[in-house]
């Protein structure tokens, strides 16, 4: 199964002033997303999950300051992603992963008493 994984670093935490540069970020609140292949759907809607966290930052050095009015998601994304490192990057992308498999081939269904049992897959 191929998973496309996407990230929303968009909402940050900002020290208003720090070291003579305003808005500095120091948190990132973070979404990262898993969009499975549509073809796997049923109705061609791909399968998601998606995870939602806080990473941290260091503080920017001397020469290394971006104002933020220059900062993307791209940018942002790209911090967060060196500031985890790539095992908890690739432990995230698994959780998904499994999350959407999960969703594709459950190993557990919720069922109400007294109500029909749904039909499976195929029947």
């Amino acid at each position: 199964m191929t998973v496309i994984y996407s990230w929303d670093c968009t909402r940050v935490d900002v020290y208003p002033m720090q070291e003579d540069h305003p808005d500095v970020v120091y948190e990132v609140h973070w979404i990262i997303t898993g969009n499975s292949d549509p073809d796997l759907a049923p109705n061609g809607i791909p399968y998601q999950a998606s995870l939602v966290g806080i990473q941290t930052l260091s503080p920017p050095g001397p020469d290394d300051f971006t104002p933020f009015e220059s900062l993307t998601n791209v940018v942002v994304t790209d911090w967060v992603i060196a500031a985890m490192g790539p095992e908890a990057v690739a432990a995230l992308e698994l959780d998904i992963f499994n999350m959407i498999e999960e969703q594709i081939n459950p190993t557990s269904i919720s069922l109400i008493i007294g109500q029909p049992i749904p039909p499976q897959d195929g029947e």
